[in-house]
């Protein structure tokens, strides 16, 4: 994504040797360095909630005007506890990264991972019905299954618990709304045994592949607006910093 900042400045007057030219981009450089610090985790280096919230908001409002559905997946890592009781926070910080590269390494380039706080992540799928949005949460509970994450020479195997809710443009709530609903089929997927996903409909019919038609003309026909939209966002607001090193799922 576009950074909110221009490039580095040059001097005001054009000319080629100025006194202000230095202090001028220490504090552009200053300024980038407290975005970053104010829309990371220093842990993960994922987005944080302040960032989920304010992007949240704008993908939902992004679905009221295109009418494709936002959807949020809430994840929970199940009986955390145990391994900082057993191995150490130290040991914890790490599979805390080790997940967050399985998150990151299975969505797609336009998702937005966050950590929401301790054990818990947020992903949100911009322009994504909620077919899909369960089907992701099954492929990300099935890669965290597969194997134990191995940090500082331990072996320790993990599960999740998820919660996948969908946006629809017909719907009236805030973003902290949207989170409920999500953190509540959360709760209900550690209710009934952890290590499952829940859902907000159960009668779902299985996902479609392919492109609808209205997601060709979102996402295909009209991808030069979309795009100049965006960029004019991020030059007017904060914006979230580049993820181009997540590959697509």
């Amino acid at each position: 994504m576009q950074s909110p900042f221009p490039k580095a400045p040059d001097c005001p007057l054009g000319a080629k040797t100025c006194p202000l030219l230095k202090v001028l981009r220490r504090l552009h450089q200053e300024c980038r360095r407290l975005l970053q610090l104010a829309q990371t985790d220093p842990l993960t280096g994922l987005f944080n909630r302040r960032c989920l919230l304010k992007a949240l908001e704008r993908e939902m409002e992004r679905t009221r005007r295109t009418g494709l559905p936002t959807s949020l997946i809430m994840i929970d890592l199940d009986h955390f506890k145990r391994i900082n009781d057993t191995f150490g926070h130290h040991t914890g910080d790490q599979v805390l990264r080790a997940v967050s590269r399985i998150w990151s390494q299975n969505i797609r380039q336009l998702d937005i991972l966050c950590r929401y706080g301790g054990e818990e992540f947020a992903i949100i799928l911009p322009g994504t019905r909620l077919p899909q949005a369960v089907r992701l949460a099954e492929r990300l509970q099935a890669a965290l299954a597969a194997g134990p994450v191995c940090p500082n020479a331990h072996s320790v195997a993990i599960t999740a618990s998820f919660g996948v809710a969908s946006f629809r443009p017909e719907e009236k709530m805030s973003a902290k709304r949207f989170l409920a609903r999500a953190d509540r089929l959360l709760l209900q997927a550690k209710m009934q045994g952890r290590n499952n996903v829940q859902y907000q409909d159960s009668s779902l019919p299985p996902a479609p592949t392919g492109v609808t038609q209205e997601e060709r003309l979102a996402f295909y026909t009209k991808r030069n607006a979309y795009e100049q939209t965006y960029h004019h966002a991020s030059q007017t607001q904060d914006v979230l910093p580049d993820q181009r090193q997540r590959r697509r799922g």
